[in-house]
């Protein structure tokens, strides 16, 4: 860190905008902190009742209830929350979990955002709210538009927005001052319609979310097994014989994985969790599928819990496989799958060099891990021939997040444990079409073969230069780069990090445009001018008058799951409100009003009938092929997945051995390592209530979990006002009056909620392959407010 620090980007001061003064952290007022003992296992009937409670409270008795019936049925909705597979066979009635329950009923609210709401608030007054107050006014029912110095939103109809959009998208210098965000959320049907559009503009920027979680697991996985997916199938979770669990908080975040960690268990697997906060979904599992579950019986599921420091897993997996070389360079064959490498494989010599010369000291220090720990888990993987590991965010979102993911790649490939049943890299995705938006084309650096494809089926040539991901895309907006920005759903300035600075980027263009269900912190930082295009959410019913029909058609759309099945996803419930569009037929009728003229493909009848665009997915995208017929099978279909048959197809032409250094210590004496996390109140970005039920922390989300030790050596107790300030090159970020809470969490390591901790992320700090903003390693320091 340089000696002169500059402050910045403090977000104590409001915005300055056309608009008005806009807050982007505002106090939540009526914060009364409860602490409660962490919980020691997950689900069972707290979480059932959690999500009546919730599904009811939202929208209703029946309108909470019936989609959660259809919900990841073969016939059904597609959940829209996590991306956790379903089963290919017979699947439960009640296919859901907590968090599914809450996705549904947030878009299920009853409540509506009409144009009275917008003419008594301007866009500075709701900025002084928090963002689960405007998540909580419920949906939007109406195009709304913020014009070039007003201070309030006001209706637009949908030909004038489109004819807005189109004005300024034809006024541009140049396609690539457009730039088109998305969101996982979006069905493949509205992604591929997305990145068409964009390219018959002319641009490649195209910026989505993957770019800033999973982008590092795809570039490691490309690199090493030749495709960016993981390679198991939820059967595999029968059949594996140890399963590791890192960087991942499934009982919040992909509670249906708890079923396949205790079938796992059931059949005699051993399951290994690796995470700096012990999680109350990696402990104990109470199956609220059974009757046992619901009476509060639980499953353990973590036989050995490895409890690292912040940013520890490169250490901690060498620490793994150096014991296994020790074992085989002894014996010979025992620890180290010598003809699986020999057959499979590329780059191992360099690969056993690095981990003979690794020094064990500071394996154990930099991971956190003792000696005796590390030989238990290298003793349970030496004795595994089906060995799974499942990764999420905790692993990927760090400046070496591409690094995390290529050493358990490389423990994988040591033993073999790729392509075949039992065994292979599972990436848990967060967002439940983010892997569908990629496989689409929603990719800021496209390959060759799909843009020779698209020239090929319509007749242009779309743009080769590559275009700006999510952290590019705020830097080229900041420099005043970018005219137009279009975001398919989602929250772009809160999902970024140091959100002063992304606000003042969304705050330069002369067009925002978002497509969504509920009002947001990025409408309200707006250009010169704003559009809200509000739109059906997926579990609602898409009538459509289709050419040749006789009358409106329901519609459905297709998303992708975490293991490569596209399946389709129809609503049954009736709109919130006439005359809202699916997010299908709004990408496609913006088109439409805007390139139409010299598309070859026509729009609006895209817009009117998806089967015509499913027909486009079929002539593009790879292994797409007779996409209609097959996503209209129950339970949908698999895309191809050479690696999963251990066919490697990367630049050797087999599987890829990496080099992955322990990430240098950047943590000086007097700081912490930051890791932001999500409550179990909130998916992403959205927020539904201030309570992070599993971790005992309740009514506030302004906090920071800190070791005890920690705590008694800055003289602190939980509840104390405290200043956190984040160090990076010379600059500070600080932010004021939040609480310390004692937390059975690392030494020299603490914990905050995302998005509040955003501000503190430099925009900086990323993963030098992925580009992935590193969340989950900011280094800060922490004062006693004067206040406390």
């Amino acid at each position: 860190m340089a000696n002169a620090s500059v402050t910045k980007n403090v977000v104590a001061t409001p915005i300055v905008t056309d608009h008005g003064d806009i807050w982007l952290l505002p106090e939540n007022s009526g914060d009364d902190l409860t602490l409660k003992s962490p919980k020691q296992k997950s689900a069972g009937l707290p979480a059932v009742l959690n999500s009546v409670r919730y599904a009811w409270g939202e929208a209703g008795v029946v309108r909470g209830t019936l989609p959660l019936l259809q919900l990841n049925q073969k016939s059904g909705t597609d959940c829209p929350g996590c991306a956790w597979p379903d089963h290919d066979g017979k699947r439960s009635s009640f296919d859901f979990c907590e968090n599914g329950a809450k996705a549904v009923a947030h878009e299920a609210d009853t409540r509506t955002v009409t144009a009275d709401f917008f003419r008594q608030h301007s866009v500075a007054q709701l900025s002084t709210h928090t963002d689960y107050w405007l998540e909580q006014q419920g949906r939007l029912i109406e195009p709304v538009v913020l014009r070039d110095g007003a201070t309030h939103y006001e209706p637009i109809s949908w030909a004038d927005a489109y004819a807005l959009i189109a004005s300024e998208l034809h006024s541009i210098s140049t396609p690539d001052r457009a730039a088109f965000y998305t969101s996982g959320k979006a069905t493949n049907e509205a992604a591929f319609a997305y990145q068409l559009f964009a390219r018959q503009l002319g641009t490649n920027n195209l910026p989505d979310c993957s770019n800033m979680c999973h982008e590092s697991s795809g570039r490691a996985m490309t690199k090493m097994i030749g495709i960016g997916k993981g390679t198991v199938k939820l059967d595999d979770f029968a059949e594996a014989e140890l399963v590791f669990v890192i960087g991942q908080n499934p009982g919040t975040n992909h509670p249906r994985q708890l079923t396949a960690l205790q079938a796992s268990k059931r059949n005699g697997a051993k399951i290994i969790a690796v995470n700096p906060l012990p999680e109350a979904g990696l402990m104990g599992f109470m199956n609220p599928q059974e009757v046992s579950g619901m009476l509060g019986f639980s499953t353990q599921l973590s036989d050995l819990f490895l409890q690292v420091k912040i940013n520890g897993d490169i250490p901690l997996l060498k620490g793994i496989m150096k014991q296994l070389l020790e074992w085989d360079d002894a014996d010979p064959g025992s620890a180290v799958d010598h003809e699986f490498i020999h057959q499979h494989t590329a780059g191992a010599e360099a690969l056993l060099a690095d981990l003979r010369s690794a020094d064990w000291d500071t394996l154990v220090d930099r991971s956190g891990i003792d000696r005796e720990s590390i030989r238990t888990a290298a003793d349970w993987t030496r004795s595994s021939t089906k060995i799974i590991i499942c990764w999420c965010l905790g692993v990927t979102q760090h400046t070496n997040g591409t690094q995390n993911v290529c050493e358990l790649l490389n423990l994988l490939l040591l033993r073999g444990a790729i392509g075949k049943p039992g065994a292979g890299p599972c990436c848990v995705r967060g967002h439940s079409n983010v892997q569908g938006d990629r496989t689409m084309g929603v990719w800021e650096q496209p390959t060759e073969a799909l843009l020779n494809q698209i020239q090929a089926v319509y007749d242009f040539d779309p743009p080769r230069q590559p275009g700006f991901d999510s952290q590019r895309t705020a830097l080229a907006l900041h420099r005043g780069d970018i005219d137009v920005f279009v975001s398919l759903g989602g929250n772009f300035l809160m999902a970024l990090p140091d959100t002063r600075f992304a606000a003042e980027a969304l705050a330069k263009t002369r067009l925002n445009v978002r497509i969504g269900t509920k009002l947001n912190r990025a409408d309200l930082v707006a250009g010169k001018q704003s559009l809200i295009l509000p739109c059906l959410g997926r579990t609602e019913m898409d009538m459509r008058n289709s050419a040749g029909s006789d009358g409106p058609r329901a519609q459905f759309t297709s998303t992708e799951n975490s293991m490569g099945v596209i399946q389709s996803s129809q609503g049954k419930l009736k709109p919130a409100a006439d005359g809202l569009r699916n997010e299908v037929a709004i990408v496609c009728e913006m088109a439409a009003a805007t390139v139409g003229e010299r598309a070859k493909n026509d729009w609006q009848a895209w817009a009117d009938d998806y089967d015509l665009i499913r027909d486009g997915i079929a002539s593009t995208i790879y292994g797409c092929d007779g996409y209609n017929e097959k996503v209209r099978r129950p339970g949908g279909f698999y895309l191809p997945n050479p690696a999963r048959n251990r066919d490697f197809r990367t630049n050797t032409g087999k599987a890829n051995f990496t080099v992955n250094p322990v990430a240098e210590q950047s943590i000086l004496p007097g700081q912490f390592a930051m890791t932001t996390v999500r409550s179990h109140d909130q998916f992403n970005t959205t927020i539904y209530g201030n309570h992070d039920r599993y971790r005992g922390i309740l009514n506030a989300r302004r906090v920071v979990m800190m070791n005890a030790q920690d705590m008694r050596e800055l003289s602190l107790v939980s509840r104390d006002r405290i200043t956190v300030t984040s160090h990076h090159q010379g600059e500070v970020r600080t932010l004021h009056d939040f609480q310390a809470v004692e937390y059975p969490i690392p030494r020299q390591c603490v914990a905050m909620y995302y998005p509040e901790a955003n501000p503190l992320i430099p925009m900086a700090a990323t993963d030098a392959s992925s580009n992935c903003p590193s969340f989950k390693h900011t280094a800060v320091s922490i004062v006693k407010s004067p206040t406390s």
